[in-house]
């Protein structure tokens, strides 16, 4: 299947997804929702073992795409620190709890959306 989220959300996506790998989030899903969703391009799925590190990934990808100009227009979940939702409108964040992760399987639902590529920058770079 081919990608058909415009460009900017699909860089922003992998901004995020890369912002999330830095604070070692597991398991990061970049999905193309734009021909099943009309209100977003993009989903990004992260999971986390704790509810500390779900707040620590959250925080740096808000700061890093703060840093590209992009700021969430919603943000859901945060006290709880088990499922944060960030909404920049072209794309959607999803930062869980890994139990969360497993429960509600977000890529079970979305499974019929293309995956968009993303390999961490730090991971190439250790394998040079």
């Amino acid at each position: 299947m081919r990608v058909t989220a415009q460009q900017y959300s699909v860089d922003i996506a992998l901004a995020a997804a890369q912002a999330a790998a830095d604070k070692q989030a597991r398991d990061i899903v970049l999905l193309d929702v734009s021909e099943q969703l009309v209100i977003t391009d993009c989903f990004v799925i992260a999971s986390a073992p704790n509810e500390r590190l779900v707040g620590a990934i959250v925080n740096e990808i808000e700061g890093r795409l703060r840093d590209l100009g992009a700021k969430p227009v919603r943000r859901e979940g945060e006290r709880e620190g088990r499922w944060v939702l960030l909404d920049y409108v072209d794309i959607v964040v999803h930062v869980l709890h890994a139990e969360e992760r497993t429960f509600y399987a977000l890529e079970r639902l979305w499974k019929d959306c293309p995956a968009i590529e993303f390999t961490d920058a730090d991971e190439g770079a250790a394998a040079r």
